[in-house]
């Protein structure tokens, strides 16, 4: 039952204009045969006598314009409404009155609002010509005429009315579907940017943490590959490669735990207390680093993070591409900024490809700087390298 009645539906939405015009026909032809005609009477150009299949010759001619509704709706509702008038002094049959509210329906569902108004202030006009002429033409009562015009104000009022409240309620929902979309599209977009800014949190968390402390340990293995056999060195190496990869692997299941299940912290939080201990690696790894670190908390974490990080990348820096050099790291407050500086003089680079560097890491630190409202400059010096980075107090405190 449920296929037979869409089926049904689908057949009429196709030949809608077609059943439509037939069923109006259809209609008048029912109401003729049961002898009901000369609905307008009162009008004195109506036709006494008339038999009630003379409405019929207003109704034919009326339908067609059912049928060019869709393509020419200004013409159409023009037509029926010269075929409504005829049918009104003459035969006076309902069929032309039913085309006529079918083709204004459609004329007011379709228009914009600028037309709707222009039909609204014909169907006011309308409805007065109609009074004058019941009153003047028809020779009504006052009151009869008035009554007589209100009806058909009401029907057509009425049909208009209906046409706007359905073509507003169709606006409201392609307004509401336009939001919906506007809505899913921009939670597609926050959606792209959190994945964005994710993968952006873990490459940087890779790249500073388990990166550096893979480095470390290919760093230390290749130093003591370097050199002659020496059992306490090479324990003490082997010592700082074990070290090393138990770091890189801590952090790693901390951040693969954040991805499996969406619980704990990925970010590796580094402090100003943890600067004694990367010092002491980047002496491990063959630097000879010489310290100055003032007291500048209290520092914001975000503000201490960058610190740190900016020294243990500037220290990784120095034992990839100048092994053995000369590294003074100095911490330090000046006037209404904190300043972190690393610079390396001699030293020798590892001629293994693989420890080149992508650069990632300095781009990284002058992001991480940047969106503190700070500075940072790398570059080559006399017989060296320098890193210098500058974060403003009043963000820093």
């Amino acid at each position: 039952m449920s296929q037979a009645g869409s089926w049904i539906r689908e057949a009429y939405q196709r030949h809608r204009l077609v059943l439509d015009a037939l069923g109006v026909v259809l209609f008048s032809v029912l109401i003729a045969a049961l002898g009901v005609g000369g609905s307008w009477r009162f009008m004195p150009l109506a036709i006494e006598g008339l038999s009630s299949w003379a409405t019929l010759l207003t109704v034919l001619p009326a339908a067609v314009f059912m049928l060019t509704k869709r393509r020419a709706p200004l013409f159409s509702l023009i037509g029926a409404s010269v075929v409504f008038t005829v049918d009104l002094l003459t035969v006076g049959g309902i069929g032309p009155l039913l085309v006529l509210l079918d083709v204004l329906w459609f004329m007011a569902f379709q228009a914009s609002p600028a037309v709707r108004r222009r039909l609204l202030w014909a169907i006011v006009i309308a409805v007065i010509v109609i009074f004058a002429g019941a009153l003047l033409m028809a020779r009504m009562p006052f009151p009869v005429a008035l009554l007589t015009a209100a009806q058909f104000g009401a029907i057509f009022g009425t049909d208009y009315w209906w046409a706007v409240a359905m073509a507003q309620a169709n606006e409201l929902a392609e307004l509401h579907r336009q939001r919906a979309d506007a809505a899913a599209e921009a939670a597609e977009r926050d959606r792209e940017e959190a994945i964005r800014e994710e993968r952006e949190t873990m490459a940087k968390e890779l790249h500073d943490v388990v990166a550096g402390h893979v480095l470390a340990m290919a760093i230390r293995a290749e130093a003591a590959l370097s050199t002659a056999p020496a059992q306490e060195r090479d324990r003490a190496a082997l010592q700082a490669v074990r070290d090393a990869g138990l770091d890189a692997h801590r952090a790693l299941r901390s951040m693969i735990t954040v991805l499996r299940h969406g619980e704990g912290d990925p970010l590796s939080t580094p402090r100003l207390a943890d600067l004694d201990a990367i010092i002491d690696d980047a002496r491990r790894s063959g630097l000879q680093v010489t310290a100055v670190l003032e007291a500048v908390t209290p520092l914001s974490s975000a503000a201490e993070q960058t610190v740190v990080r900016t020294i243990r990348e500037a220290l990784v820096n120095c034992a990839r591409h100048a092994s053995g050099a000369e590294v003074d790291v100095l911490l330090a407050t000046e006037d209404e900024a904190v300043r972190v500086r690393v610079i390396s003089r001699g030293g020798t680079s590892f001629t293994v490809p693989g420890y080149s560097g992508s650069g990632w890491g300095l781009s990284m630190l002058k992001e991480r700087v940047g969106m503190l409202g700070g500075t940072l400059h790398a570059g080559p010096i006399a017989r060296g390298w320098s890193v210098d980075a500058v974060l403003p107090r009043e963000v820093a405190a």
